[in-house]
């Protein structure tokens, strides 16, 4: 991998526009980054934020300050090329998973027998692997240059968790070759490394698609950013319950809201509603995960 080779003054100006140098370097076939690769690389066309940011704050009132962790500082710059380079788009949906939590309450004595915490994540990974199967553009990565579309042979989710030290997005790895049972234990085994800053750096990267799972916590829809360089990434809300009308009466309904936010430049808005349509179809039907 190679390691790029800059002034003090060079990685400011980087860090200040969201370069990644490692990145560039590649792209410029060689190790050392100048001032003016910086100024001529077109990756980051926003205004330097200085003139936005440095503000005197004491000057309104009292403030404490806390330093930034590592963890939260490569996770901001990710995320600032993120909103900058891929032209995103977020697809909504919701599915009834009435019948996944009826399976769910029935696997859950084995599950338990297994030490294992069966939770409808697990069935997530399961189905998302599943449409990745069938919409392989949605397992793909687009390459710097944007001439060359990787399609994926492998199945890898990354599971996207909230930590004290940050963000953190372990991967499942052959997500394909696992049952229900299998996903649901690693996920709590990589959610425990993660939360104790366990997570080897094996266990990152090279993910066909990321889920972002807020059910938890709360909200009712949100807009979630790509995860370079994955295409697309996958939002779950919380559940609610809702009425639902079966051409007789209103009837309730345990629905969960999706959001999907995909790379425009590889996945047309056609592209993604018959994603989350087979993905919706899936959940609210998830004897179809056996087909």
């Amino acid at each position: 991998m190679t390691k790029a080779v800059a002034s003090p003054s060079v990685r400011a100006l980087a860090s200040r526009r969201g370069i990644d140098l490692d990145e560039l370097a590649r792209r410029l076939g060689r190790e050392t980054v100048a001032l003016e690769d910086i100024e001529n690389s077109g990756r980051m066309q926003a205004p330097e934020p200085a003139g936005h940011w440095d503000v005197d704050h004491a000057a309104y009132g009292p403030v404490a300050e806390q330093p930034v962790s590592r963890m939260a500082k490569t996770a901001s710059r990710r995320l600032a090329a993120a909103q900058t380079l891929v032209p995103a788009v977020t697809h909504h949906e919701e599915a009834d998973i009435s019948a996944l939590e009826e399976i769910r309450r029935r696997l859950r004595p084995d599950a338990e027998k297994r030490g294992v915490i069966l939770t409808a994540l697990a069935f997530h990974v399961a189905i998302l692997t599943k449409c990745l199967h069938a919409h392989p553009r949605f397992n793909a990565s687009l390459s710097s240059d944007g001439n060359t579309l990787i399609l994926k042979q492998y199945f890898h989710v990354g599971i996207a968790v909230d930590t004290p030290h940050g963000l953190v997005v372990p991967v499942i790895r052959h997500a394909d070759r696992k049952g229900i049972l299998d996903i649901a234990g690693e996920i709590s085994r990589i959610a425990s490394r993660a939360q104790d800053r366990r997570i080897r750096p094996d266990e990152m990267g090279g993910a066909s698609m990321t889920i972002s799972n807020l059910g938890a916590i709360g909200g009712t829809a949100f807009s979630p950013i790509v995860n370079p360089p994955e295409v697309a990434i996958l939002g779950i809300s919380r559940v609610q319950t809702q009425p639902v009308w079966d051409g007789d009466a209103f009837l309730p309904a345990r629905r969960v809201p999706l959001h999907l936010t995909y790379d425009h430049r590889v996945v047309n808005g056609a592209d993604a509603a018959r994603f989350l349509a087979q993905y919706a179809e899936l959940l609210t039907e998830p004897r179809r995960l056996l087909l």
